[in-house]
């Protein structure tokens, strides 16, 4: 009796193990597939090779042994990979509205022909998407100045964004654990089962405008991060919907990225009727604002009351632009967002020539290629990895004739006032994986200071593990963030330039006040019912987005109702942007003065 109620309760054991067990795996099946955003059908064929393995298991082999139910086990994990594998996600357009059967706009003639775009859900912004601003710089235009565009016959349809840029692509997954670990704001959707496209043939601009009839509204055209190696124009936190919303016309683009955009050659300047090379990117940029120029009054916008905007290796762009001889009289004001290249020498995506042009020659020598003809022959794809080798603008004599730094300590300039700053913790996400502790700290410090590590540890000293930690998260920030905007500021001021500064530092529930996290908040796009964001959150975006608006339309972000932003004339008078709104003095000057040492800063 007492063998048969054993046998009875482990037969109930592995029942039980059994469900739990299946029910597990399944439901991890079915993370797997949202997450890797797969069609709706690998759900059904999930369920559907779950309940057979469930039938084999019990009504076939009821009562064999251990071995080959694991065998059936790894069947139903096979079925599984297979069915992950045919029901991957199309690759489709994003659409410009995300509502069926949206509303279309008139119809308005721009300089290449007819187009019409979509209205948002609410009625309250039109939207075209994907309007052509130049050619496709494909087969022999890979490396060549941007081209107009081909006219087009009939009306075209602009209701979705064109391809990204070339760039590297993750597996969906891999996007979608990263929007969970960084951003904490994962939305559950089969809305989203599909990859955005990616292209050579990228050129295309993208315009937000308040709905119906309007006139002599101001523009912004903002120009997207990425490293200039990814990116792409629709992501959601700088969406032109927020500030279309309260009257201004907002214009962003693709431009090319990466080996693409920024591959330097001596073969591709004696090509060049202008002698240029390695800022293809840059020249796209430029191209579309010369399109804005032409165009955007048939928006409804002013070609003379245009503000050039960016965030990251964007606001990189737009230091460069500020200083490029081709973008004179192109846009009035500026605003940048975490990055100048306004530095003696920027710590990052810029380069001189020279050492472009030996990049350049290295690049051709690893893919056996003895001309640029032959590099053009090879496919976007098998370049495309070249991203993180070539991201770097470059001072070709054409598109930047001397450093932005040279530009402005003579007195040469584009912008008539600037809008800059940076966040409280701009560098944390980009060491994530390469933390300082006591025994690395010296040699992280030493590597990058050499001969003035000592006078970085009077100003961040070397105790305990936490300490370090966070000093080098400082030090990581300062480098190549927040220096930068010190150096651009002195230069504003050298030059009688209108500068405001800012200084990001509002946690919340999601990105909080990392890299790009101020950008939500400035472009007016909270979401409404985000519980990562609370009232304070939403008070302090009405405050930003009233800055901002204010520094569209007239140059000067101060306006009834709002704090006191003023001038930093000192390069010290920051306005925080936080919990507290009001001017601060800017910290970091200690820090400072060693990289003005290191870099040989002079305001002469």
């Amino acid at each position: 009796m007492g063998k048969r109620n054993t046998k009875m309760t482990d037969k109930k054991r592995a029942g039980a193990f059994f469900c739990i067990s299946t029910v597990f795996v399944f439901l991890i099946m079915l993370a797997v597939l949202e997450l890797s955003k797969n069609i709706v059908a690998g759900y059904i064929l999930t369920v559907f090779v779950t309940c057979a393995y469930i039938f084999v298991y019990i009504k076939i082999l009821g009562g064999k042994k251990g071995f080959f139910r694991f065998l059936a086990w790894l069947g139903w994990l096979a079925a599984f990979v297979l069915v992950l594998y045919i029901t991957r996600p199309p690759v489709r357009a994003v659409p410009a509205v995300d509502y069926s059967n949206p509303e279309k706009t008139k119809v308005v003639t721009v300089s290449d022909g007819m187009l019409q775009g979509v209205v948002t859900e609410d009625g309250e912004v039109e939207v075209y998407a994907g309007i052509p601003y130049a050619k496709p710089p494909v087969g022999e235009l890979r490396w060549k100045e941007p081209q107009a565009p081909d006219k087009w016959e009939g009306v075209l349809l602009a209701d979705h964004f064109a391809p990204m840029s070339m760039q590297p692509s993750n597996l969906p997954i891999y996007n979608s654990l990263a929007q969970i670990i960084g951003y904490h704001d994962y939305r559950i959707s089969l809305k989203d089962n599909y990859i955005p496209p990616v292209s050579e043939d990228s050129l295309y601009l993208n315009i937000w405008k308040p709905a119906g009839e309007v006139s002599d509204l101001p523009v912004l055209v903002y120009i997207h991060g990425g490293s200039l190696q990814t990116g792409q124009p629709w992501y959601e936190d700088y969406s032109g919907k927020g500030l279309a919303d309260d009257g201004i016309i907002v214009v962003n683009m693709g431009y090319r990225l990466g080996v693409f955009g920024f591959y330097a050659d001596e073969e591709l300047i004696s090509e060049s009727e202008n002698g240029t090379t390695g800022n293809y990117g840059l020249l796209d940029q430029i191209k579309a604002l010369e399109w804005v120029r032409d165009n955007i009054a048939a928006f409804g916008g002013d070609p003379d009351n245009v503000t050039v905007s960016g965030e990251s290796a964007g606001s990189a762009c737009v230091s460069a632009l500020c200083t490029s001889p081709l973008a004179r009289g192109l846009f009035n004001r500026v605003i940048m967002e975490s990055s100048t290249v306004a530095a003696v020498e920027p710590t990052h995506s810029f380069r001189l020539l020279d050492e472009a042009l030996e990049s350049g020659a290295e690049l051709k020598e690893r893919y056996g290629c003895g001309t640029v003809d032959e590099l053009r022959a090879l496919s976007a794809s098998k370049l495309v990895d070249e991203a993180y080798t070539q991201h770097h603008m470059t001072v070709d004599g054409y598109v930047l004739e001397k450093t932005p730094y040279e530009s402005y300590l003579e007195g040469e300039y584009n912008e008539t006032a600037i809008l800059h700053g940076y966040n409280l913790h701009e560098g944390e996400a980009f060491i994530l994986f390469s933390q300082a502790n006591l025994k690395n700290y010296e040699s992280k410090v030493e590597e990058y200071f050499k001969d003035l590590s000592g006078e970085v540890y009077e100003v961040y000293p070397k105790t305990t593990d936490e300490e370090v930690r966070a000093n080098w998260e400082e030090i990581y920030s300062a480098v190549f963030f927040d220096y930068p905007h010190y150096c651009l500021n002195r230069l504003a001021v050298k030059n009688n330039i209108p500068v405001y500064q800012y200084y990001f530092t509002k946690a919340n529930g999601r990105l909080g006040p990392w890299h790009s996290g101020e950008e939500v908040y400035f472009y007016g796009n909270i979401p409404s019912g985000s519980k990562l964001y609370d009232d304070l959150d939403r008070q302090l975006s009405d405050v930003m987005q009233g800055y901002f608006l204010n520094f569209i339309k007239t140059g000067n972000p101060n306006g009834e109702g709002l704090p006191e932003w003023k001038q930093n004339l000192n390069s010290s008078d920051v306005m925080e942007l936080g919990e507290n709104i009001g001017m601060i003095a800017e910290r970091k000057h200690d820090f400072f003065a060693i990289m003005d040492k290191m870099q040989g800063w002079e305001l002469k």
